[in-house]
């Protein structure tokens, strides 16, 4: 097909999808879903594409999304609340290093399953997907795998937390929006913007998340702005990130290696609860609420995680602190970690003999 033939296709199919997010959200919120601005979007473009139609990703939707998303989670950042994040760091720091163990399931899991070493590692790992496919190439793993485990896993994250977090505590009764400030605004959603593109440009991990989060973070901090985003925001950030979250799966997806992804799917499910008891006990030994600690150690999603706790008015902070902790230390040592694997790998017998 020419290529002045092909364009239109793709654009009305890139500008299809949010049409269809849009039904989905408006339908979710019909039935009162949890986060249904970004669970409705995500499962009605999943199901357009499964059913054949495989509309696309709208250009830049995801981080239009994630900067509006990320800007509203570090206004919930205040002077009393940083303060007691600070006071309470080695909760933090015992809660985020406890998340990483879990990933010792995913790898016994997958190896019993003959899964190569690499792809097993970086498999599971919990959070920074793109991140861990890039390793994953550098290490000889399949990459493909690598990449359906972090989406599959996100998927499930998304598609169960809210719904069971939600479900689970009792209702509550939704504080009086945030004051809003449009001058403040104006310098702190293009400042958080131009941090993100530079973050991107030094290739650091998730820059339209991190860089806005931090922005808008360290001035409400050090202002005690006490700020929220206009009405509306805050959904239409979801409904961009639900469509974009949408076209990573179709029927292709669903079936490849279904052996491997019913693992995953199975390590989750464990990863989960096993952060719900590290929570709990944590909680217990610290004296802090185990809910909030539970949200900040389920594995990966740190937009939707946030949102969770935005939703059901836990702490957005504390969720926030221990998503961006784990992140960090994950870019930090999953390549060394699995170096050191690698070098602790027992020699052919042949090999053995000669030496």
């Amino acid at each position: 097909m020419p290529e002045a033939s092909r364009a239109p296709a793709r654009w009305r199919g890139c500008w299809a999808t949010p049409l269809v997010g849009l039904a989905g959200g408006g339908l979710a919120s019909l039935i009162g879903w949890p986060l249904p601005w970004i669970i409705g979007p995500l499962l009605a473009v999943i199901a357009a594409r499964c059913s054949g139609w495989l509309i696309g990703e709208l250009p830049g939707g995801r981080p239009t999304g994630q900067w509006l998303v990320a800007s509203g989670i570090g206004l919930h950042f205040t002077e009393e609340v940083m303060s007691q994040l600070l006071a309470h760091f080695a909760v933090v720091l015992a809660g985020a290093c406890a998340t990483l163990l879990l990933s010792l399931i995913g790898i016994a899991l997958l190896r019993r399953a003959g899964v190569d070493r690499a792809t097993a590692f970086f498999a599971s790992m919990p959070g920074g997907a793109s991140e861990m496919v890039n390793l994953a190439g550098r290490h000889e793993a399949q990459i493909a795998r690598v990449a359906a485990a972090h989406s599959l896993r996100l998927l499930l994250v998304v598609l169960l937390i809210p719904a069971l977090f939600t479900w689970s505590l009792p209702p509550i009764t939704p504080p009086p929006p945030a004051a809003m400030d449009w001058a403040w605004l104006a310098l702190l959603l293009p400042a958080g913007a131009l941090l993100a593109l530079l973050w991107k440009r030094l290739g650091q991990p998730n820059p339209w998340m991190l860089g806005p989060l931090t922005v808008c973070a360290v001035a409400s901090v050090s202002f005690d702005l006490q700020l929220g985003l206009p009405p509306g925001a805050g959904q239409l950030g979801q409904w961009l990130i639900g469509c974009a979250l949408g076209c990573h799966f179709d029927r292709a997806f669903f079936r490849s290696a279904p052996a491997f992804l019913a693992r995953i799917l199975l390590f989750t499910l464990l990863a989960m609860l096993g952060a719900g008891l590290l929570a709990g006990a944590l909680g217990w030994l610290a004296g802090q609420p185990s809910t909030s600690l539970a949200l900040g150690m389920m594995p990966g999603g740190i937009t939707e995680l946030c949102l969770t706790a935005e939703a059901l008015q836990l702490s957005v902070a504390l969720v926030t602190a221990l998503q961006v902790l784990r992140l960090f230390l994950v870019m930090f040592l999953a390549e060394p970690l699995f170096r050191l694997w690698q070098r602790r790998r027992p020699l052919p017998r042949l090999d053995r003999d000669q030496a």
